[in-house]
């Protein structure tokens, strides 16, 4: 069994390698916006209570994420494996899947860190083109993540199941150090 969280800044590659490693490992990619907008679409009560949030233009809060990954993680294809991207994204999440996982009788295997340095990941967003991605909101985005996020990678490093992996190199290098570190 995997069961993965993937960690690292915006465009680090979290998104792409998580697909990758859940076609070759046959378990669910979870996102957790894929895990909204498919609530939203499918109009499950949870999905019905988001949409309200996202209608008013402000963030899902956590009780409401929690939530959805609470019922993603008791589905029937989630009990092989799994990986999360982009979930937690603050202490208080990691501590409270930790929890979940006990109630569900899991474990996170690994908690994989994609570390990739703020000029590679401003080149990389910008590349991409969209509206929203100019350096000024991306160096706002990095800073936020930082801020959110590098005490997360402390937990996990705390809970020894933190995996580093140098994210600034081509895919193909990083997805074999990414079986490297699951099959070791």
């Amino acid at each position: 069994m995997t069961r993965l969280v993937f960690l690292g800044p915006p465009g680090a590659g979290k998104g792409t390698q998580a697909q990758h490693i859940a076609q070759l490992y046959q378990i669910p990619h979870i996102s957790t916006g894929d895990i909204l907008r498919s609530a939203i679409a499918a109009s499950t009560s949870l999905g019905q209570k988001a949409q309200s949030y996202m209608d008013g233009g402000e963030l899902v809060p956590d009780k409401l994420i929690l939530d959805l990954i609470r019922d993603r993680l008791k589905q029937p294809d989630a009990q092989s494996g799994w990986i999360l991207d982009g979930f937690p994204r603050n202490v208080s999440q990691a501590a409270f899947l930790e929890n979940l996982l006990q109630d569900l009788d899991q474990r996170c295997d690994y908690a994989i860190y994609l570390d990739v340095p703020d000029e590679s990941i401003l080149k990389r967003l910008l590349s991409r083109g969209r509206q929203d991605d100019n350096e000024q909101t991306i160096r706002r985005r990095l800073e936020v993540y930082r801020q959110q996020t590098a005490p997360v990678i402390e937990f996990y490093c705390d809970h020894s199941i933190l995996r580093e992996i140098d994210g600034d190199r081509p895919m193909e290098e990083v997805t074999d150090s990414l079986k490297q570190v699951m099959s070791s």
